[in-house]
């Protein structure tokens, strides 16, 4: 791909973009939100149309204007969200859209998909519906997809954001054996350790150009940070040690339904102290979301207490939050605050500028009938200046603001009503570097003034290295609650995939 160009309005999201592929090598594909190696890699697959530039396939120059061309030139991609028809089986899925789909046949389609299957180490059940697969058989059915219509050119976009440790490693088996079968692939991740362990050379972005491209065993991962961001910047996340903690919520045996009336968590027991970072990891749907939210009184609660250190007429007492609404929880002056992980939906509402959204967290404390602007507005302008939030001006919609400083107003407004309990839910998903570490620095600033922090994650490492304890969900319930310093990745996986591990690991610490 040379001199590739692609504008979207005023914003000029590719300039002058060089990008080559060898034929039988992993390639990684680095860069921050708002890079372009996604609207790069949608040009490669025919969803976006360059402004300028060409594409050369195989040394010939082709022209891709639909995704339907990079299928007949061998390329596919697997997007990050799959898109699969959840009643339909693996086989069915695969040839869904295929000229003959409705009338091949089956034996040969399921003897076909087991060949593939076979020659790269993938397991499957081509009989299986989707709807009772987990993430990882789901990739594996978008993968093979790809590889039955012929694909040698394969795009994964961000393909370990759901998997545990023990799935991410064989994902890079699985990649290691198409390589050795001269398939080329393609990998957008931000995870810089995997980039290291299965690339063999590494293009940057940043800012929609192109920065340069090193081989991996050259490159380092503050190497490799450094020309993403175009500076030097610290990896360090700070753990300061918890000092003088003291109970502050206690969940006891919680179960919630989900909208099918299946138990989205079940018998969920744990406790979070004052001071700590309790870091939740798990799969994806495995209960993190209906926790929080049943925590924040905005799930239904089926079974089960939560019990919350309150001080009423100077004394400590557990109050039961159980049936209680977010308002109502306010009125009885317990200081929680939640960060969900909808921020333009359940957190902020974006036609509204900072002030507003920050009013609406402020009002019902004030008596009388008139709005107190003044008092939000210098909340906002401190909040600005504190966090380094770039905005043209406190008034400006939220909407036009980017992820980073979106997630800035969020979290800055939330720690704003000096909470007792702060819930986090992926608060630095989408987020770069830069504003990921900004976030992680406030946290850690809350925990070292005594708040109970819940620290919901998808990235391992991060939650590893920033959690005091970390609890680990499968299918709604406790697995563990283990120390991070004292447990190996390996054994969270385990953990994360509903097995057992030995307890002198660290499993059900307290």
């Amino acid at each position: 791909m040379h001199h590739i160009c692609k504008s979207f309005g005023t914003v000029q999201a590719l300039s002058d973009v060089h990008f080559e592929l060898r034929r039988g090598e992993i390639l990684s594909l680095l860069g921050e939100n708002g890079s372009g190696k996604t609207t790069l890699m949608n040009i490669l697959s025919g969803i976006y149309f360059p402004d300028a530039g060409e594409i050369y396939v195989n040394g010939n120059l082709v022209t891709i204007r639909q995704p339907k061309d990079a299928f007949d030139l061998k390329i596919g991609m697997v997007h990050q969200h799959f898109k699969l028809v959840d009643v339909f089986s693996a086989a069915e899925n695969i040839v869904l859209g295929l000229p003959g789909g409705r009338t091949i046949n089956r034996r040969a389609l399921t003897r076909h998909v087991r060949e593939i299957a076979d020659q790269y180490g993938f397991e499957i059940d081509p009989d299986k519906k989707v709807y009772d697969m987990s993430v990882s058989e789901k990739q594996t059915v978008e993968i093979i997809k790809a590889l039955y219509r012929g694909a040698d050119i394969l795009v994964l976009d961000e393909p370990t954001a759901v998997l545990t440790p023990q799935e991410t490693d064989k994902l890079f088996d699985i990649m290691r054996a198409m390589k050795k079968d001269n398939k080329s692939i393609i990998l957008i991740t931000h995870k810089l350790n995997e980039v290291l362990a299965v690339s063999d050379r590494v293009t940057v972005l940043r800012k929609g150009e192109y920065i340069d491209t090193v081989l991996t065993k050259d490159a380092t991962i503050q190497s490799l940070t450094d020309m993403m961001v175009g500076r030097s910047v610290s990896l360090e996340i700070d753990c300061p040690v918890p000092q003088n903690v003291e109970p502050i919520l206690k969940v006891q045996s919680l179960t919630v339904l989900n909208q099918d009336g299946g138990k989205a968590l079940d018998d969920v027991t744990f406790g979070v102290n004052g001071g700590e970072i309790l870091g939740i990891a798990g799969i994806s749907g495995s209960g993190q979301r209906e926790l929080c939210e049943a925590i924040a009184g905005l799930y239904p609660v089926t079974g089960g207490s939560i019990l919350y250190r309150n001080v009423v007429d100077g004394h400590e007492v557990d109050e039961n939050v159980v049936g209680l609404n977010p308002n109502d929880i306010v009125k009885k002056g317990i200081a929680l605050a939640f960060v969900p992980e909808d921020r333009l939906g359940m957190g902020l509402v974006p036609s509204l500028n900072m002030v507003d959204n920050i009013m609406l967290k402020h009002y019902r404390k004030k008596k009388g009938f008139l709005v107190d602007r003044r008092t939000s507005r210098e909340i906002a302008e401190r909040l600005v200046d504190e966090l380094q939030i770039v905005t043209p001006d406190v008034f400006t919609p939220i909407r036009k603001l980017s992820g980073g400083n979106v997630q800035k107003v969020l979290v800055g407004r939330e720690i704003d009503t000096h909470p007792r309990l702060l819930m986090v839910a992926y608060p630095v998903r989408g987020l770069d570097i830069n504003s990921s570490y900004t976030i992680y620095n406030l946290l850690n600033e809350q925990k070292e003034k005594g708040v109970a922090v819940i620290f919901i994650g998808e990235d391992l490492d991060v939650l590893m290295e920033i959690s005091d304890r970390l609890l680990v969900l499968s299918g709604g319930r406790v697995t563990g609650i283990v120390d991070p310093r004292c447990t190996s990745k390996q054994d969270i996986g385990l953990l994360m995939l509903g097995q057992s591990i030995d307890n002198e690991k660290g499993a059900d610490a307290v």
